[in-house]
Parts: C-alpha cells; structure tokens; sequence
C-alpha cells in the first residue's frame, strides 16, 4: 500500500470505530430505557423455599439478577452494546496500526495521535476488567466520553503524519507514552465510576438502597462502585509514578536535567499528588465515600490540565501537539 493508501485506511478504520461505538452507545441507552423491573414476591418466596435455599439464596437485590425473563429486554440491548464495543475497540487498533504503519514510528508524535491512542486505552481497560466481571451497566458512561474524545481528535486535533522532533526520538518515547496511555485509560473509568458512587451515593442517603428508581437502580451500591474505584487507581498509581520518573530519565537524556518544573512536569507531578491523596483518603476513615470520589475525579481533571492545557495553551519543551 502507498503512503497516501494507509493514510486513508487507517482514517477510514478511525470513522468506522466511531460509528460502531455509536451503535453501541444507542444499544447502551436502550438497555438503560428497558429498566429493571420489579421481582414479583412470589420470585422471592420461591427462591427460599428452594433446597438449600436459606438466608443467602433470599438476598435478592437489584444488583443481582434474580430472574433472567425480567432482565431479558435490558440485558439483550446491552449484551449487543458490549459487542458493538469490543468491534468498535479491534477497529480502532487497527487504524493507530495504520497510522504508526504510515508514519513509520510509533504512532504517538502529536495529540491526534495520542489522542486516538488514549481512546483505545479507555477502551482497553473497560474490556479488559469486563472479562472478570459484569460491567454492561458502566458501558455507557465509557463508551460516551470515548466518542467525545475520537470526535475531537478527527474534527480540532487531526494534523498529518510527519517526522518525530529530535527530543522524541527515543526508546523512551515507547515506554514512558505506553504506561501513560495505560493509566489514561484507568483514570477515565476511575472518574467513570467516582461520579456514579457520587449520584449512587446521594440517592441512597435520599431514598435508602431499596426505594432507588429510575436508572441508578441499575447501578451497584455506592460502596462496590467506590471499591471499584479504589481498586483502578491503586493498580494505576504505581504506573503513573513508573511514567513520572521514566520522563524525568528521559529529560535527562535529551536534555541534560531530570527535572525542569517545565510546565508538563509539574503538572504530571500534580497528578500524582492528588491520586496519592486519593489513596490516602481511602485509609483515613473520615475521608472515604464522597469525599474521596471527588478526589478521584479531580485528579482524573488535572490529567486533562495536562494534556490539554500544556500542548495547546502553554509554551513548554513538552508542546508536541503538531497543531
């Protein structure tokens, strides 16, 4: 294929996984317009009358699935969303692929790229812990920020391939940019998850756990969702901090210094901060529950404080936004 062939291929494969994750955004939304409907109190009875039934097979909650039959409208519409994901993901990794095809390096030279990159990340990880566990009730709140993010980079951030400036081309680039992408991707569905044990969080102080209507009965409990938070970022926090200080030997080889206070470095170093108060937050009892979840999310913020602001907005050693 020519150069002009593989640029057009791996755009083509860009607009294909938007326009899959679209679908699966309209699956997602109907799954959550299906609802969850009631469990008839005979259900219940009959489950404990059931051989070996007892106290733990009468536990049936919203956040089980009691009876397939009530699921079934919901559960249909969100098993294809899941599968429209997963295509939409397998799409998208082939146009970066391409792109780094294309480009002849790794496809990681400007925010486009990144961009586009970052997106699979999201995708990735969402996948990834979907496999141990049931997640079609969070694939709407990924799948919405993700075609956000793939519409910006094709329609503001998109600039043609071309060669890497001399700071960049190193083997660094690979390690430090891929434990980044890594932890993008963690900390966009750590943010997911904070703000629904935020709105979980308020409607069961509102109404308690069995009184919730509407879509946030198809959540978890706030508690499981802050749990699923904490669990994210403390698998991502050790990697940020892997990415901090491979960018600061990286520094060091191209020019000359570990550690600058350029703008990008200090708003990495902000980042990690606020995780590392996130963490701590989780261990000090009277700052878990909500308190903590914000933290989550602003620190999800000054990841985007950084990325944004300093490639766009701020003259720094670090603007490789090829815009």
């Amino acid at each position: 294929m020519t150069s002009v062939q593989l640029a057009q291929a791996s755009n083509a494969a860009v607009y294909a996984s938007m326009l899959t994750l679209t679908l699966a955004m309209i699956f997602f939304a109907v799954s959550f317009a299906a609802g969850r409907r009631r469990v008839p109190a005979a259900t219940v009875a009959a489950a404990t009358a059931r051989p070996g039934g007892g106290v733990g097979t009468a536990v049936l909650t919203r956040e089980e699935s009691p009876a397939p039959q009530a699921l079934e409208p919901g559960r249909r519409s969100a098993n294809i969303g899941m599968s429209l994901t997963w295509l939409s993901f397998l799409l998208l990794l082939v146009g970066v692929v391409l792109r780094g095809v294309w480009a002849g390096r790794v496809p990681w030279g400007n925010m486009y790229e990144f961009s586009i990159t970052g997106a699979l990340g999201v995708l990735g990880v969402f996948l990834f812990l979907s496999i141990r566990r049931d997640l079609r009730w969070l694939g709407l709140f990924v799948v919405i920020p993700t075609l956000l993010w793939l519409g910006l980079a094709v329609t503001v951030l998109y600039t043609e391939a071309a060669q890497l400036v001399p700071a960049l081309k190193s083997y660094w680039l690979v390690i430090h940019v891929a434990a980044a992408i890594i932890c993008f991707g963690a900390f966009t569905f750590s943010a997911a998850t904070a703000g629904l044990a935020l709105a979980r969080g308020r409607a069961e102080r509102g109404q308690g756990t069995v009184d919730i209507q509407g879509w946030l009965a198809r959540m978890p409990s706030s508690e499981r969702l802050e749990s699923l938070t904490n669990r994210v970022v403390a698998f991502s926090f050790p990697l940020w901090t892997f990415a901090v200080v491979a960018g600061a030997i990286w520094a060091e080889n191209a020019w000359g210094r570990y550690w600058g206070w350029d703008p990008k470095e200090t708003w990495a170093f902000i980042t990690w901060v606020v995780f590392a108060a996130y963490l701590h937050a989780r261990s000090t009892a009277g700052w878990r529950g909500s308190r903590a979840s914000w933290i989550a999310i602003l620190g999800w913020v000054s990841f985007l404080i950084n990325y944004f602001g300093v490639n766009i907005f701020v003259n720094s050693l670090h603007s490789y936004s090829g815009m």
